[in-house]
């Protein structure tokens, strides 16, 4: 498997627009049914096309993983229906903190938060709880919102470029696989906001280089 490229609506940045893990994929309403095929094929997952809270942005709202999901109390019902047949725990969570996407890096066997997120113990005892890992507070290049600057799944993790030695430990130790760094769409560190991945496969932004996809798939095991 080799790590493919795509737009969304015109964009790079699939990984706001989109939400993966090893049983589906959140994608946005009205994707061409050709982009939802490739999405699909790559990452050997169902597709499901929702709304979180009105937006297109599920990768920004939620933190997902086989466990479960967390997201705003925002959500509506209708959005969630699609999401009833998978056996999972999901909560809907009153936070002013609320862009758990960015706010919380996570796979099936850890996560690191936000450390202002993690002052908030009633949020963080519905987080651990839903998400039903190990949890713990950490930085990326020393800014807070994690959820962003990094992208998790069972094989590894690809984070920000300028990850200090300490935060990849914590990482490596909490996460419980490899930590690489890379970025996307020419250049850019902000790693989460353009690729979405799980243990089948990868999809980067479509701007995103040949050396900068070499080091993704090896950083993820998808090569």
């Amino acid at each position: 498997m080799v790590v493919e490229i795509i737009d969304i609506h015109g964009s790079p940045n699939i990984g706001v627009y989109t939400l993966t893990t090893n049983k589906f994929t959140i994608i946005p309403l009205r994707l061409s049914s050709y982009k939802s095929r490739k999405v699909k094929e790559c990452l050997n997952v169902e597709m499901v096309a929702t709304t979180l809270g009105g937006t297109m942005l599920a990768g920004v709202l939620a933190a997902v993983n086989s466990n479960g999901m967390v997201m705003p109390h925002y959500v509506t019902d209708e959005e969630l229906e699609p999401l009833r047949k998978f056996d999972m725990n999901v909560e809907r969570i009153n936070s002013k903190k609320n862009a758990f996407g960015n706010l919380i890096l996570v796979n099936d066997k850890g996560a690191i938060v936000d450390e202002d997120l993690m002052k908030d113990s009633e949020t963080m005892k519905c987080v651990k709880d839903t998400l039903d890992i190990e949890t713990t507070s950490g930085t990326i290049a020393g800014l807070n919102y994690v959820g962003s600057l990094a992208v998790a799944t069972n094989k590894g993790v690809i984070a920000h470029p300028m990850i200090k030695d300490d935060e990849r430990k914590l990482l490596r130790e909490v996460l419980k696989v490899p930590v690489n760094e890379g970025t996307v769409n020419l250049g850019v560190p902000f790693v989460a906001s353009g690729l979405m991945a799980n243990d089948h496969g990868a999809l980067a932004g479509n701007v995103t280089t040949g050396p900068e996809i070499f080091i993704i798939g090896n950083a993820l095991d998808v090569v």
